[in-house]
């Protein structure tokens, strides 16, 4: 039985954060979820996705995080209890829906996760999606950890219904990706079915209501604050500490601040706030007033911080505030216990240098540094990604540019293929592809995934069509959303008791959109890939070339799953011209140089695709089988 399941309420299970919040959405007894798949919050998806129909829940991978919030309020708004989730980047696109949510409000519980993604581990920016509970007036909450992760769901569906308005939780990627133990508490039965009660001066956002509504929003907030006073999930820790500092901090970060402090033995309040927005106001100028200096921990923008100073400014607390704006810590990247360290050490050194603390060289988090050679990301052997980029690269001219988009592919930006120059955000390869048309007399060969055409692809090219840009784009399809996960997308036929699917026809979608030259093409199949570049290229309008092949990485597993057997490759030293085109033009990482300075193909990496075999101008990488079967006839 899968862990997050059990029934058994005096277990305690490792968890990772996102799977912590599945389990506390379950305990809240929920009925629809909806997402559309992004790291760091990909595994909330992973694990409802496998659990959903054993309880009765609904959960959909919707085409992108716009519709899924949308189609949570629709739920929340009948009743019944929604989760919507998302990295980041992804409450960009569902902004416009979220903005106005709240005015709206809900009539179930609605939680809406953003999974921030500081340091940029997956991601194009590391944005601080808190501002957005603060444009929205939308409630908020930081776990700090696993157990806190699973707990505030469960507030926040319970504040979500006392309110009636949505909460936003924000995790990190410490907090989604650490695992640690959670207790369990009772699972809950979900509604299944509400009824929708017609209510046009509350869900009908026209000027007259929605004034009238902003109101209530106010009102609603203002209630918020006494929750936020209330809340167990902002406290006072170490409240028996005497000294001039105190620190404020939340999410991860708290964790950061205990191991520093008990790792320089420095006793100090902890004011922890969990629920940030609306922040506990006489909660911070209480805990302020005895203080000398107060030292705020976040991670990425000082969203305490100002909120602090602002509470200090507004009270006549006369203390000094430090944090990110006086440069003791970063605005950027991830926090840990070095940099969270450094920048104490700084501000006792500099202003308080009576301050006794523990200071021992060979006591510290620092680690040597070992040299170690560059291991960047690469396409998987095999990735048919790497074959199209190729195609294209081989028939376009020196200084055609190429537009990209967000995915795995995005990976041929990196030697030796080094095809693509710009990439914004989902679905942007082509909307700039448009605008090169226009400023260049370029060649301009743009490229985006399956699942992110279904995302936010589709209008950019109906306004190509429709103002009459030329250039081309490949569209590649390999049936999966690989980058995070190997989830579903609307162009996947999906089978199943509850969960049957219709896939949508990329190609029949391309040409309902006015497009007239469209090509579909398997990238495995070199020549005719290139052929269908060299045919778009000379188009006078748009054309779109689908580079159809399943993911490597799926296709070798269902193989492998299937007992079929993979085709090898071996490279033939005698026919061996030592071009090293596979190795240097081509970079499959299956194909390294050996010692002999001859090519070679690694047998543990090969899944047998052949492309490298039409790269080769000599012939000389063969088939395993075929060139035995030569041999033998010789």
């Amino acid at each position: 039985m899968n862990r997050i399941l059990s029934d058994n309420t005096n277990e305690r299970i490792l968890a990772l954060g996102n799977e912590a919040i599945v389990r506390g959405a379950i305990e809240s007894g929920l009925d629809v979820a909806s997402t559309y798949p992004g790291t760091p919050s990909s595994e909330i998806g992973d694990v409802l996705y496998r659990i959903a129909e054993e309880l009765g829940i609904y959960f959909e991978y919707s085409v992108n995080e716009k519709v899924a919030l949308e189609l949570g309020t629709a739920a929340s708004i009948s009743g019944l209890n929604a989760l919507t989730f998302m990295k980041h980047v992804g409450l960009n696109v569902a902004s416009d829906a979220f903005t106005s949510l709240a005015y709206v409000g809900v009539r179930g519980g609605h939680v809406i996760v953003s999974a921030d993604d500081p340091g940029c581990h997956s991601s194009q920016n590391e944005q601080d999606n808190r501002w957005y509970s603060k444009l929205a007036n939308i409630p908020l909450l930081e776990p700090s950890s696993p157990q806190e992760a699973k707990d505030m769901v469960i507030s926040a569906f319970e504040m979500s219904s006392s309110l009636e308005l949505p909460v936003l939780l924000r995790t990190t990627t410490r907090v989604s990706h650490t695992r640690a133990p959670i207790s369990l508490g009772k699972i809950k039965s979900g509604k299944g079915k509400s009824r929708f009660k017609r209510k046009p001066e509350r869900f009908m956002l026209v000027p007259k209501y929605a004034l009238e509504n902003h109101k209530w929003l106010l009102d609603r907030m203002k209630k918020a604050e006494k929750l936020s006073e209330e809340s167990k999930f902002n406290f006072i820790y170490n409240k028996e500490a005497t000294g001039k500092i105190g620190f404020v901090t939340s999410g991860v970060s708290y964790a950061y601040c205990l191991d520093v402090l008990k790792k320089l033995d420095m006793k100090a309040k902890i004011l922890k706030l969990g629920m940030t927005n609306p922040i506990p106001k006489k909660m911070c100028t209480d805990f302020a007033r005895d203080l000398e200096a107060i030292i705020v921990l976040e991670e990425l923008d000082p969203f305490l911080e100002n909120e602090i100073k602002s509470i200090a400014l507004e009270n006549k607390i006369p203390h000094k505030v430090y944090g990110k704006e006086n440069g003791h810590f970063p605005k950027y990247g991830e926090f840990n216990t070095d940099i969270v360290k450094e920048g104490i050490l700084r501000i006792i050194s500099e202003d308080f240098p009576d301050i006794k603390i523990k200071q021992d060289e060979k006591d510290t988090f620092n680690v040597k540094p070992v040299s170690l050679p560059s291991r960047p990301p690469v396409l998987c052997p095999g990735c048919p990604h790497r074959a199209t980029a190729y195609a294209a690269k081989k028939v376009s001219s020196e200084d055609s540019i190429f537009p990209m988009d967000i995915g795995c592919y995005t990976l041929v930006l990196q030697r030796p293929l080094k095809t693509a120059d710009i990439v914004l955000c989902m679905g942007s390869s082509i909307g700039t592809a448009c605008g090169f048309a226009e400023a260049t007399d370029q060649m301009v060969i743009a490229f985006i995934g399956d699942s992110t055409f279904f995302h936010a692809g589709i209008p950019g090219l109906i306004n190509a069509v429709h103002a009459g840009h030329k250039f081309v784009l490949s569209i590649l399809d390999n049936s999966t959303t690989a980058m995070t996960g190997f989830q579903p997308h609307p162009g996947v036929e999906m089978g199943g008791e509850g969960r049957n699917a219709k896939g949508i026809d990329i190609f029949e979608v391309v040409k309902g959109c006015g497009v007239e030259s469209v090509k579909v093409v398997d990238p495995y199949d070199l020549k005719k890939t290139m052929d269908a570049f060299k045919e778009a290229l000379e188009n006078p309008t748009i054309s779109v070339v689908i580079a159809r092949h399943p993911c490597a990485l799926v296709e070798y597993r269902v193989k492998r799953r299937m007992g079929e057997k993979i085709v090898e490759y071996d490279v033939d030293k005698d026919t061996c011209i030592q071009c090293y085109t596979c190795t240097s033009n081509f970079g499959c990482p299956a194909s390294s140089v050996g010692e002999d300075e001859f090519p070679g193909i690694s047998p543990h990496l090969c899944v047998g695709c052949g492309v490298c075999a039409e790269v080769c101008p000599s012939g000389a990488i063969q088939r395993v089988d075929k060139k035995e079967e030569g041999k033998a006839h010789e």
